[in-house]
């Protein structure tokens, strides 16, 4: 195989390809990094590029390989994670010029995880500050979208979407707060994965928000997608909100079958003049294929959806205000200015208004577990619009302007990270202007393999993943 048609493999082919070893690590590695140095410059996707770590494990990989020491499906595969992550030894910035000096001397337990897994460290990827929704300024260089170098590829694991999308990684990991890992795969055509809240450690993992951060992967294919999960997956002693529950092959649940899964479309969501044309008659068309391969479907209502933008906000601002007291008093001025003006909306906010936020999540998490009672999945738009252009002047300026957001693109994310249940983004077609459109599926709690199993089904009745983008 020639080295420059490696990284256009999916993770999956790749790894066949090291265990039968037709392909080896440093060769994969090589590909990699020689893609990521002639492309990155047009996306910014990477912060940091670990390339001699990258090439000292994977002549390790090949090593342990070689001699019958085959560790699993990560083996020798080159990765890449969210600079959120803890990764020893490796500055570790956060997006934010406040900790560009910042090096751990531990991994997070899901870089841990990778690296026990054999995977290969490509580098950090670059991010919204301190994973706070849409910036004013990237002090890493702003990210762009490689379907389109004009537009946003999502917030705030928008290197994780970019990098994953032009094969400058085989598969990376993103944070979800209140949309993070969804958005970017949705805007950049991937497959992302927000599990349940406590399936994944979040150790060594900057927060955003106490009660809603999640990690999870952004991936090209559902079969990628569930591999990196699996290795990243499950109990952690060192964080208290993990669950000590089983993790499931998920790969093993990609049967293609969907036969007589009962999919609950959310009328809200998908019956709306908030979503754009285009946006609705591919989701409306991606449903049509889940009946076509087998699945029952039927609308069901949930009435607080609409306002789950609101409630998300509240919360998650209280709560970032909350982690970063100490930087609000000592050097708020150092923080990017559309932070600055979340972390003071979120220092002064009513105890009443947080308190009506919290009492409102749990209705609209009473009634999407209620639907979920009813059906195997939910599914609705990612996102009311496909990816949007880079603003030129991207500040917060008015209050109107904050308000107007709220019927946006996280009111269709949050309802998940609000009911702490697992949500998935397949990408399900694309506008005539060639820009990726997502599918979002949500399901029980604890239970990703129905997700994987939907999205696996429809992925392989459709064509889009075998898209590329125009670089």
């Amino acid at each position: 195989m020639n080295s420059s048609d490696i990284p256009f493999l999916s993770a999956t082919e790749l790894s066949r390809l090291i265990m039968t070893k037709d392909v080896s690590p440093v060769e994969a590695t090589k590909a990699y990094l020689g893609r990521i140095e002639a492309v990155d410059s047009k996306l910014n996707s990477y912060i940091t590029i670990c390339r001699d770590d990258a090439l000292a494990a994977a002549r390790q990989a090949e090593q342990e390989i070689s001699h019958g020491r085959y560790m699993g499906p990560l083996h020798g595969i080159p990765v890449a994670v969210k600079d959120q992550f803890w990764t020893r030894g490796i500055r570790t910035t956060n997006g934010s010029n406040i900790q560009k000096d910042f090096i751990p001397d531990e991994d997070a337990t899901v870089v841990a995880k990778l690296k026990s897994a054999g995977a290969i460290l490509l580098g950090k990827l670059n991010m919204s500050e301190y994973a706070s929704g849409d910036a004013f300024h990237h002090p890493y260089g702003r990210p762009h979208n490689p379907w389109d170098l004009s537009r946003n590829p999502g917030t705030s694991s928008s290197g994780s979407g970019a990098a994953t999308a032009a094969f400058l990684c085989s598969t990376s990991l993103g944070e979800d707060t209140g949309g993070s890992i969804r958005g970017p795969a949705s805007f950049c055509g991937l497959v992302g994965i927000r599990p349940s809240f406590g399936r994944v450690s979040r150790y060594g993992v900057f927060g955003a928000s106490w009660s809603m951060d999640t990690v999870g992967p952004i991936s090209r294919t559902t079969a990628d997608c569930a591999m990196t999960l699996g290795a990243i997956a499950g109990y952690d002693p060192k964080d208290p909100y993990t669950w000590d529950t089983p993790v499931p092959d998920y790969v093993a649940a990609l049967t293609g079958d969907i036969s007589g899964l009962k999919v609950g479309v959310i009328t809200e969501r998908v019956h709306t003049d908030a979503v754009e044309p285009e946006v609705r008659d591919a989701v409306v068309k991606g449903i049509s294929m889940l009946v076509e391969i087998g699945a029952t479907v039927e609308e069901v209502s949930i009435p607080l959806i609409l306002h789950s933008s609101v409630i998300s906000s509240a919360i998650i601002a209280s709560d970032v205000a909350s982690l970063n007291r100490d930087g609000i008093g000592q050097y708020l001025d150092q923080f990017d200015h559309n932070n600055q003006v979340r972390l003071l909306m979120g220092a002064v906010l009513p105890a009443s208004a947080l308190q009506k936020a919290t009492k409102l999540r749990e209705l609209l998490r009473q009634q999407i577990l209620q639907a979920l009672e009813r059906f195997d999945v939910l599914v609705m738009p990612t996102s009311p619009i496909p990816a949007p252009l880079i603003p030129i002047h991207p500040g917060i300026a008015s209050k109107q302007e904050v308000t107007d957001g709220y019927a946006g693109r996280r009111s269709f994310t949050a309802p998940f990270n609000l009911a702490n249940t697992p949500a998935l983004s397949v990408n399900c077609g694309f506008t005539t202007g060639n820009l990726p459109i997502g599918l979002q599926i949500a399901g029980k709690p604890f239970d990703e393999a129905t997700l994987f199993r939907v999205a696996h089904a429809y992925e392989q009745a459709t064509d889009w993943y075998t898209r590329r983008p125009p670089l």
